[in-house]
Order: structure tokens, then C-alpha cells, then sequence
């Protein structure tokens, strides 16, 4: 009964053996390196149920993709003027008001960039008078220009510390300035008021 068994007995059990042994490993299971620690363990369970980028690749993947869907976000509100998607530079009760005072009235500045080709055609016509003419027009423009951005500077700034006495307005009044030059159907965020309307 306590007696150890011959070896007839132990020889069919190294057979199985080898013949496992044979037998093709399955490729899921994940044998053939060290056990990883257990906190290590816990940190790739919580990063995969967390949905967090497992490597650098993901990771800028997802940013350009954040980076993308907020550039459209960014364009839409600059079309309809929602105010939560507006770039930084552009929000804000104050810049609102500006770019409605700016947008309500007729400033010489917008029409800058097609009389300046106007007058650059006709400067590069070989007859003198004509040159002359391009180079009285030009002055005048710059000049009209210049009256018009200086009155539209005060009447701004009167405005604005009117409105928003304790509101910080710094660099607004150039921010008006800057979207004056800009023709009115190309301005964006998109004007919001018609011409004359008051703000």
C-alpha cells in the first residue's frame, strides 16, 4: 500500500508531458514575460476603463482632433457671433459693443484696400497728369483716413467709459480701430447690426 511506484508506472506521465509539450501555444495568452507588479497592474486597468490615450501616438491623435473640433466651433460662432466659441480677442461685453459701434457707422477706412489698387492702376499709367492725380488722390485718402480713425478713437472711447465705467477696456478702442480697415462683408465675428442701427 506504501510502497513507491515502479517504473512502469511513472513512464506513461512523461509521455503526456512531452506530448504537451508538442502541442502549439495559443498566442493569447501572455506567457513569455515577467508578471507585471500589481500597482502597474491596477494603473493600465483604471487608464483603459478611464478611456485615457495608452500611448503618445493616441494622445496626439486626440489632441488634433480636440484641436480640430474646436477650430469649427471657432468658425461657426465667427459667423453667427456666439459669443461662447469666440476666439479670446473677440469676447466679452466690451468687444462686442466696439465691434457693434464700429459696424453701425460709414468709415472711410473699409474702402482703403480697392481705392488703394484704383490708385496703383492709375499711378502705373505713363502719363503725367494722371500720375499726378493717383498722387493726390493717395494723400487724400490717407489723409480722410487719418481724421476719420482720430473722431471714430474719441467718440469710442467717450462711449465705452460711458457703458462700462468699471469695466477694463484696455485695447479696445485699437481693436475698433483695426476692424475699421477691414471691408464690412469680409469682417469677422460677422457684423450684427445694419448701418445707422445704434448699438
Amino acid at each position: 500500500m506504501f510502497r513507491s511506484r515502479s517504473k512502469e508506472e511513472k513512464a506513461p506521465t512523461g509521455k503526456v508531458t512531452a506530448d504537451l509539450s508538442k502541442q502549439p501555444r495559443d498566442p493569447q495568452a501572455p506567457k513569455g514575460r515577467p508578471t507585471p507588479k500589481r500597482s502597474d497592474a491596477q494603473t493600465q486597468r483604471r487608464r483603459a476603463s478611464s478611456g485615457a490615450p495608452t500611448d503618445r501616438k493616441e494622445a496626439a491623435k486626440r489632441q488634433r482632433e480636440a484641436r480640430r473640433a474646436d477650430m469649427a466651433r471657432q468658425r461657426e460662432a465667427l459667423a453667427s457671433g456666439d459669443e461662447r466659441y469666440l476666439p479670446v480677442r473677440d469676447k466679452g461685453p466690451v468687444r462686442r459693443y466696439v465691434r457693434d459701434f464700429v459696424d453701425s457707422r460709414f468709415c472711410i477706412a473699409e474702402y482703403f484696400l480697392p481705392l488703394a489698387v484704383i490708385i496703383l492702376i492709375l499711378s502705373v499709367i505713363q502719363v503725367q497728369n494722371i500720375q499726378n492725380i493717383s498722387l493726390l488722390l493717395w494723400l487724400g485718402v490717407i489723409v480722410l483716413i487719418v481724421v476719420d480713425s482720430i473722431g471714430l478713437g474719441f467718440r469710442l472711447k467717450k462711449q465705452l467709459a460711458q457703458r462700462f465705467p468699471d469695466t477694463p477696456k484696455r485695447g479696445a478702442v485699437a481693436y475698433g480701430l483695426m476692424r475699421t480697415l477691414q471691408m464690412r462683408r469680409l469682417r469677422l465675428p460677422k457684423p450684427q447690426v445694419k448701418r445707422g442701427e445704434r448699438p
